[in-house]
């Protein structure tokens, strides 16, 4: 079997996170770069599957700049035999359209049985990019999963719904999407590390995969104006004087906050 599994690097959660008053994007200067932590949990999922599975094979996918190359390789360390790097500068700023266009046509390139994805990235927290995949792709999706089984034609999961768990199965080839409640993903030891320098990562620019991100028939999204964050004005205290219920409502509905 063949799992893709895509990962992304984000800024730092623990570190700052800015956006650049001249572009509109996020300012990945700001703070340190790291994988995205539910990227990591979706390719737990595969190796956990390929433990038991030794005719597995699981490539790792991003679509990033230049500079996330290192960052990537840690999913080679954590097991994964293979990665490829989606990377042009004509991607900046892609939105949500271009990067489900970009990636369907580097994972059809590259060959599956499953996609796993997280739900959505720490950054962007768009959410879209499993659902926007499958579509692509023309296969059957499950997302959002609190749990995963898979089998040689199926997928098995349940997804926690406002009235319970759903219970959940897609054949294959899929794509699913797991959430925060699947494992942490493994710590790459030493032997993983220094196995990741020599497992193969093939870069791809949109030449390569016969894409025109220019085409009047892909949406793009466009920044009309960015300004900075203004900064948090004083509190209003409130002192109970026996009116303290009357103040509060009033505050509230001044602020269309009731």
């Amino acid at each position: 079997m063949k799992i893709l599994v895509l990962v992304k690097e984000v800024p730092d959660t623990y570190g700052d996170r800015k956006l650049s008053l001249q572009t509109g994007l996020a300012d990945r200067e700001a703070s340190d770069r790291v994988l995205d932590e539910i990227g990591e949990r979706a390719l737990e999922v595969a190796l956990s599957y390929a433990d038991k599975n030794s005719d597995t094979e699981i490539v790792v996918v991003s679509m990033a700049p230049d500079e996330a190359e290192a960052t990537i390789r840690k999913g080679l360390a954590m097991g994964a035999a293979s990665a490829f790097q989606i990377l042009d500068d004509a991607l900046r700023g892609a939105d949500l359209g271009l990067t489900a266009e970009v990636l369907a046509v580097a994972i059809q390139r590259v060959g599956f049985d499953l996609v796993i994805t997280g739900n959505q990235s720490t950054d962007g927290s768009g959410g879209l990019i499993p659902s926007m995949l499958a579509e692509r792709l023309g296969v059957p999706q499950a997302t959002a999963l609190t749990s995963v089984e898979i089998f040689r034609d199926k997928i098995t999961g349940t997804r926690s719904t406002e009235d319970g768990v759903a219970q959940v199965s897609a054949s294959l080839p899929a794509v699913i999407s797991i959430t925060e409640a699947l494992p942490d993903g493994r710590f790459p030891n030493f032997k993983g590390i220094m196995a990741a320098k020599k497992k193969p990562f093939e870069r791809l620019s949109l030449a390569d995969l016969g894409v025109e991100p220019e085409r009047p028939d892909v949406a793009r999204s466009i920044m009309v104006s960015v300004a900075e964050r203004p900064p948090r004005g004083a509190g209003v205290k409130i002192f109970d004087e026996g009116d303290a219920g009357e103040k509060l409502a009033e505050y509230l509905i001044q602020n269309r906050l009731a």
